[in-house]
């Protein structure tokens, strides 16, 4: 009887890192809802605002230095206007989307994910030329990629461990819009996503200092290098992110959970999960700072009329945020007490709240340590806040929030988006740019040459 022949052997399914470089790879716009296309549109629009209040950060000319010391060629634009190498354009105008604390976040991994994919896209598309509609198509690309992968994490067990998600997770969001521009194969983007994990760092122990936020200006860089390499055809791993043996999933967190990379992979896009923010203040204060608005709108509240302020946050934030001190810029946009304190006093939240003259204002400080009480609510969730005004003549106001106005249950629509942009870009830009620059955004689709984008930066202030 002759023996029976031996199966062939099965091929080994592809893992998460491999599914998703195939996704990227053969991505295409049609693949893309409208009403996605049209999100993306809307955070293109808030990362350029956030990029141009950037210019005001403390450490932004730092940044610019090392972009200076990295190459002193002009052939990328930056956001502030003027022009860098392919690198630093990378890093600087990462550094100046997160620069005053006003770009996006994705709440559930507490991950700003738009500095690490926006300016590699940029990047790339001006130096060959793209298409808007490839702009977007990348945009969209490496925003998918960042939040799909930041969930995989399994972020409460990432976090324990001290991770920060912009600086592990960002270098994989810049690879993949910068690999989709480039027209890299799955092989190639896999490579791409390989030499992105081998340059995932951050962690939490920089909290409180410019270096949390040079996380993202790295992780730009480091996905724009990635991109570049492998599209060079420079090998790395097949599967970086469930590797039994230094896979990311594994020596960052507790094995993660893959089924997230690719659970409804091109079907259910993640990327609606980001949130966006209305106001230069911590991602995690936003509730709370609608809350005080909503206060103010509805009955008039402002800060002579106030006995006492008692604000309730959940353990989380509040260990982040309730008794951080307002000593510096970059504190005072991190601070609960302050940032209470300040709006209820000038009734508005912008980038003037934050300088010296209003931190250091010896009436607005009194205000702040005496009369302004942020706890710990046991009963809160999140970026749940509380806020409840004793007022001098005996009322009691409340409101609660458990969604700040960005977030995608209460989401800015685009003509809240043009008012930031147009805060950003006062004394800047005049109107007639600004105006163009929105309807740009808005015809992205339509655009043959990306670069026309870029052309009022590049030009710069008139």
């Amino acid at each position: 009887m002759p023996a029976t022949p031996a199966a062939p052997p099965s091929a080994t399914p592809p893992g998460p890192t491999a599914r998703l470089a195939g996704f990227v790879a053969g991505l295409s716009v049609d693949a893309i809802p409208s009403r996605v296309r049209e999100r993306v549109k809307d955070i293109l629009l808030d990362t350029l605002a956030s990029a141009i209040a950037g210019r005001a950060g403390d450490e932004t000319a730092q940044i610019g230095a090392l972009a200076a010391a990295l190459g002193r060629s002009d052939e990328s634009t930056l956001l502030t206007g003027g022009g860098s190498s392919l690198a630093g354009a990378a890093l600087t105008n990462a550094y100046l989307v997160t620069a005053v604390t006003v770009c996006d976040v994705h709440r559930p991994t507490l991950f700003h994910v738009t500095p690490q994919v926006v300016p590699p896209a940029l990047a790339i598309a001006e130096r060959d030329g793209c298409s808007g509609a490839a702009l977007l198509m990348a945009i969209a690309a490496g925003l998918e990629v960042s939040v799909r992968v930041a969930r995989a994490m399994d972020y409460p067990e990432f976090r324990r461990r001290g991770w920060h998600s912009p600086g592990v997770v960002g270098p994989f969001g810049g690879a993949a819009a910068a690999g989709r521009l480039l027209g890299l194969d799955a092989g190639q983007q896999c490579h791409a996503f390989a030499l992105a994990g081998s340059q995932s760092a951050g962690t939490f122990a920089h909290w409180g200092t410019p270096t949390i936020k040079f996380h993202q200006a790295r992780g730009s860089l480091s996905g724009l290098m990635a991109a570049l390499l492998a599209a060079e055809g420079f090998r790395a791993s097949a599967e970086i992110l469930a590797h039994p043996d230094g896979g990311l999933f594994n020596a960052y967190s507790n094995g993660g959970l893959p089924g997230e990379v690719t659970d409804g992979l091109g079907e259910q896009w993640k990327l609606e999960e980001l949130a966006l923010r209305r106001w230069p203040a911590g991602s995690s204060l936003q509730a709370m700072i609608t809350a005080l608005f909503s206060l103010i709108e509805v009955h008039g509240v402002q800060a002579a009329g106030v006995e006492r302020v008692r604000i309730g946050l959940s353990k989380t934030v509040h260990d982040m945020h309730g008794t951080l001190p307002w000593t510096d810029k970059f504190k005072a946009l991190l601070s609960a007490p302050y940032i209470a304190s300040i709006i209820l006093h000038d009734r508005c939240c912008w980038l003037d709240q934050f300088l010296p003259a209003r931190y250091a204002d010896p009436a607005v400080d009194a205000f702040t340590r005496s009369r302004v009480q942020v706890e710990a609510d046991p009963s809160l969730a999140g970026n749940a806040a509380t806020v409840e005004v004793t007022m001098v003549d005996g009322r009691v106001l409340r409101e609660a929030r458990t969604e700040a106005l960005g977030d995608p249950g209460n989401p800015m629509d685009r003509r809240a988006i043009v008012g930031k942009l147009e805060e950003a870009a006062a004394g800047w830009f005049d109107r007639a740019t600004i105006g163009q620059l929105a309807e740009q955004v808005d015809r992205l689709e339509e655009m043959p040459d990306a670069r026309a984008l870029m052309a009022p930066f590049r030009a710069g202030r008139r």
